[in-house]
């Protein structure tokens, strides 16, 4: 039975045979680091009494992704004092009040607090919908901007209703119901894919869009069975909706590869079947890109490539993400390469350097996840 009918989590970590003890004091060492670590360590700044940012080290700006990452990782730590300080921040620096994009919030902000765009990415709205319904479960509802659940709610009736009666676009396309990369393009991102999250907005949602958000759970799944390569499981960073690889009409990159934003998906499939359990086709792709990494490209692991499995001699950009994501995949997978990647992660550190941002906030995430604490709040 899935975790949410249970509200029992599965530790990996303890399965595998690592104790109680070493876990927790791991997972509060992880976290003391990312948020109150030295310079060259931690992510989490605070601002003057009553706010906080979160800064992405390889582009020394503050992002809606690493502000509504680090906002779930305080749920989900009981870290109450952080969150609020951390959406504080966000929605006096990043949310948008007027202009076509009124009511979503700036992707890219200054670390003093200067917007460096107008346009919004779908996933930090996502991720800030969820971690508000956490905190309202978890801690009750405050005033203003701190009435957890009435800011969530509203967020998400902008994601879906934006473009009816004014102008601006929604986060999700209306005809398929799944996320866009942004909302005036169309095409989308599979890590952005998060049926485990939509399950619970229909649930917390307003009454309205209810039956929106349980369609978009079904069809998010369905798409991604289109976007995994059959084979090596491997998800593009862009597609079309029907799954096809793409690249972004503004640059000459190659986001058709399996590269950094697509490292999310193996993790997003982990934690959508511990959730819920909803489809077995999650535990087969997990133990598909499992495979991949194990047996195909073993001593490799750390390229760039082709979904179909191509390597690309070029180091990624993000190799200890890659370790922690196929680690996170083993809450879904079944085969025999999950325990190589769980023991993998425990004996990889947190990343140093400028780059440590995204590999350390999606290594958290996997060690929240094996350990049992990656957890619904209801």
């Amino acid at each position: 039975m899935s975790a949410y009918e249970t509200n029992s989590y599965h530790n990996i970590f303890k399965e595998y045979g690592y104790s109680d003890e070493e876990i927790e004091k791991r997972l509060n060492g992880i976290c003391n680091t990312i948020f109150y670590g030295n310079e060259s360590e931690r992510l989490y700044h605070p601002v003057g009494d009553d706010m906080a940012y979160f800064v992405d080290t390889g582009n020394n700006d503050a992002r809606t992704e690493g502000m509504s990452y680090a906002m779930m990782m305080c749920v989900q730590r009981n870290m109450k004092e952080e969150f609020d300080r951390l959406w504080k921040w966000a929605k006096t620096y990043m949310y948008m009040d007027e202009g076509l994009n009124k009511g979503y919030f700036a992707w890219s902000v200054k670390l003093n607090g200067e917007k460096n765009a107008y346009g919004p990415a779908p996933d930090g709205e996502e991720y800030f919908a969820m971690a508000l319904f956490f905190a309202a479960n978890r801690w009750g509802n405050g005033e203003g901007i701190f009435n957890y659940s009435k800011e969530a709610k509203e967020l998400l009736h902008e994601c879906v209703h934006k473009g009816e009666k004014e102008p601006g676009a929604p986060m999700w396309e209306p005809s398929n119901k799944l996320i866009k990369f942004v909302p005036n393009l169309d095409f989308t991102d599979p890590s952005y894919h998060l049926p485990h999250f939509y399950e619970l907005f229909s649930l917390w949602c307003n009454e309205e869009d209810r039956e929106f958000w349980k369609e978009a759970a079904q069809c998010s799944r369905e798409y991604l069975k289109k976007a995994c390569h059959p084979i090596t499981g491997l998800a593009p960073e862009y597609s079309k909706y029907d799954g096809v690889p793409c690249n972004s009409p503004w640059d000459k990159g190659h986001h058709e590869r399996y590269y950094s934003d697509a490292y999310r998906v193996a993790a997003n499939l982990g934690l959508s079947y511990e959730w819920f359990e909803n489809s077995e086709w999650e535990c087969e792709c997990a133990d598909k890109i499992q495979t991949f990494f194990c047996e195909t490209v073993k001593g490799k692991a750390d390229l760039v490539y082709e979904i179909d499995g191509t390597i690309i001699e070029e180091k990624a950009l993000h190799p200890v993400a890659i370790i922690a994501t196929n680690a996170m995949a083993s809450l879904a997978s079944k085969g025999k390469y999950r325990k190589e990647c769980v023991d993998l992660f425990w004996d990889t550190p947190l990343r140093i350097g400028e780059r440590r941002y995204y590999d350390n906030c999606l290594y958290l995430f996997a060690f929240l996840a094996l350990s049992g604490n990656y957890r619904i709040w209801k």
